[in-house]
């Protein structure tokens, strides 16, 4: 074995101790030059031939391995033996196992592995997994793109509707399924606190379904927005096909009907209690704000966009607030208002009870809200005056001044009578306190006591007790006799103080045929047109020659359009004009005493006497007349009667002058003069 060992070739020897390649150590350059023969190379049990002739002896495969191009790698397992000839020798196994554990290299140990090694083999595998994630998204993405190209997109709701992921086709007809039916239900609105309806197809509302599809949008390319529209949704509302014109005219007569209202305070109302004798039920008036449909154009376009949205549209309104609270009306209902309607009020009058029933006491309630939201309760005493008067009345008496009366031609003073009123303020004064009570609800009338303007007394001292002027009219006739007593009825027993003014005017009160007037001619003789309380310018012309005696002073009067010769030229004054409106006779008492006046109708005359204290001495003086204009013709009388013909008379100015004189002294105490002109009277010719 030594032997054998001893006689190996030296260039088996060398690359048996080569290192491995990787090995750091170099090779020789032979080596790399040409690789080495493996017929030299010896085999495990095989003896090495000898070197002579062996090169003809080689089987056939070794010669092919010689001639091959590739080196064989190192280090490398020991090839397999050829089987051994049937003829062949045994071979130690021994001596080769030892042979070739010996002849083996040992594999170098594996290098460190250093901290940037490991750096560079975890961005790699980083690297890679991000790679492989990037391919699984971009695959996945492009599904999703190819899946859902031409559908709705992912997430999408119209009207609260899903149709997200469906096909436009599949979209329209689960929304023509879902919101068909809403297209016949009234569509709810709410305006303020009224909640109204709309009809859609009389109020120009319908659907555009393409449009509303068109409305969704296409496709997103965005992977954020495809991945977004797993979690969320979006409302894309409808396209509607509307009539603004129509839709804002149904809104007007909504807000009209319905939905403007205006603000509603606190209060309370009442109800009658039914077989009652005027009792009646409390309840509250809760307050309400004011509201009203001012933005029309904001109010069609909410209605266009949110008609078919499951809870209605909701309008914006202009609201008016309101001062009071419920808590303050029940306030005001139970601790005020229920106890004063509970009962009635029993008013005590003289000589007569009237019960102030809870209907009036309702009726005079007046609430106001103030500020804090509480309501306050007011009471209006004209309706408690207006509800008691009348039953009160009996309990009053009128005032009535002294009078003068006459029985034969002796003037008699009538007695004055006080006059007792309702004092209503002070009646109505503890009328709160009352209304608390649940029993003694008594209200006592308090009157006030006033004297008349001419009492018994002051007439007895007025010096009334002779005649002082008298004045005697005749040609009365007619209808016109009849105003005349009316008017004297009127007139007679009238007392004038020191210093006051007798008012015809204010004596004769309307001249109505309820007060007795009735129609007829105007002016005395029977002329011109026919009005109620026609002729009684005879009483008036009477009276104030009366006056014009007794000394009386001349506070106004108008003489007639034309002169009527019952009276004295310049001494006449008329009571009515021609269409019947009254003309006013005033005279004033300037002496120190008073005087009465006496008016009697008796046939065709009148007669006015003034009674008093006699102070003056009266002549009367009458101008020469001063022509004026002459008579003009006229043709048919003009009135509603017969015509009666008749010679004119010319119109004429005249002047009278009134002078007094004292009595006691005869000096002469004033000089007055009025000058009267007269129109001409026509001819009339039937």
């Amino acid at each position: 074995m030594a032997d054998d060992k001893a006689d190996e070739p030296a260039d088996r020897r060398d690359l048996a101790a080569e290192p491995p390649v990787g090995v750091d150590a170099e090779a020789p350059e032979e080596s790399a030059a040409e690789p080495a023969d493996p017929a030299q190379e010896p085999q495990p049990g095989v003896p090495l031939a000898p070197a002579d002739g062996a090169a003809a002896e080689e089987p056939p495969a070794a010669a092919e391995s010689a001639i091959d191009p590739e080196p064989p790698l190192w280090p490398a397992a020991d090839p397999e033996p050829p089987p051994a000839p049937a003829d062949s020798a045994p071979t130690d196994l021994f001596a080769d196992d030892l042979l070739g554990e010996l002849l083996e290299t040992p594999a170098p140990p594996p290098a460190p592995e250093t901290p940037a090694k490991r750096m560079r083999r975890g961005v790699a595998r980083t690297m890679m997994a991000i790679g492989i994630a990037l391919g699984l998204f971009v695959i996945l993405y492009a599904i999703d793109l190819i899946a859902s190209a031409g559908d709705v997109p992912r997430g999408v709701t119209v009207a609260g509707v899903e149709v997200g992921g469906l096909t436009h086709a599949e979209a329209e007809a689960k929304l023509r399924h879902e919101l068909e039916p809403r297209l016949t239900r009234p569509v709810v609105v709410h305006g303020g606190d009224v909640q109204a309806q709309l009809v859609p197809a009389r109020s120009g509302l319908g659907l555009d379904w393409p449009g509303t599809l068109g409305l969704a949008g296409h496709q997103p390319l965005s992977p954020i927005t495809r991945i977004m529209s797993f979690f969320t949704s979006r409302e894309v509302g409808v396209a509607t096909r509307t009539d603004t014109q129509q839709v804002s005219q149904a809104l007007r007569e909504l807000a009209a009907g319905k939905l403007d209202h205006p603000a509603t305070e606190g209060a309370v109302g009442f109800l009658p209690v039914a077989g009652s004798d005027g009792g009646v039920t409390p309840y509250p008036v809760l307050p309400r704000q004011g509201q009203q449909l001012t933005d029309v154009d904001a109010a069609v376009h909410a209605v266009t966009d949110h008609w078919l949205d499951p809870g209605g549209v909701k309008l914006a309104m202009a609201i008016t607030p309101v001062k009071a609270t419920a808590a303050g009306v029940q306030a005001a209902l139970q601790q005020i208002v229920a106890p004063a309607v509970a009962k009635p009020v029993l008013v005590h009058g003289q000589g007569k009870d009237v019960p102030l029933k809870p209907v009036a006491i309702a009726a005079s309630f007046q609430f106001a809200a103030v500020e804090g939201g509480a309501v306050e309760v007011r009471i209006d005493q004209g309706k408690l005056q207006a509800a008691l008067k009348d039953d009160l009345a009996s309990t009053e008496t009128d005032g009535k001044d002294a009078q003068v009366v006459f029985t034969g031609d002796q003037p008699a003073v009538q007695p004055s009578e006080d006059a007792r009123k309702v004092d209503w303020e002070k009646t109505f004064l503890p009328l709160i306190d009352v209304l608390k009570k649940t029993d003694g609800r008594d209200l006592p009338v308090v009157y006030n006591a006033s004297k008349p303007a001419v009492t018994t007394e002051a007439a007895g001292a007025l010096g009334i007790k002779e005649v002082v002027g008298e004045f005697t009219t005749g040609g009365l006739a007619g209808p016109a006799a009849t105003n005349n007593r009316t008017l004297a009825d009127r007139v007679s027993g009238t007392i004038v103080k020191p210093g006051e003014t007798f008012s015809l005017g204010g004596r004769s009160g309307p001249r109505t045929t309820d007060n007795g007037y009735v129609p007829a001619p105007v002016d005395e003789d029977g002329t011109g047109a026919t009005v109620v309380g026609g002729g009684v310018s005879q009483l008036a012309s009477t009276l104030y020659n009366a006056g014009y005696l007794a000394g009386l002073t001349d506070g106004g009067h108008l003489e007639h359009d034309h002169y009527l010769d019952r009276y004295p030229a310049g001494r006449d004054a008329k009571a009515v004009n021609a269409d019947g409106s009254p003309v006013e006779l005033k005279l004033t008492n300037d002496s120190p005493t008073g005087i009465a006046i006496q008016a009697t109708v008796s046939g065709d005359s009148v007669t006015v006497r003034i009674w008093g204290t006699r102070h003056y001495r009266v002549e009367g003086q009458t101008s020469a007349q001063t022509p004026g204009a002459a008579p003009p013709v006229q043709f048919g009388s003009g009135g509603s009667g017969p015509c009666q013909p008749s010679i004119g008379s010319p119109g004429f100015s005249v002047t009278d002058t009134r002078v007094l004189y004292d009595v006691a002294s005869g000096a002469e105490v004033r000089r007055t003069s009025h000058t009267a002109t007269y129109g001409p009277r026509p001819t009339i010719l039937c």
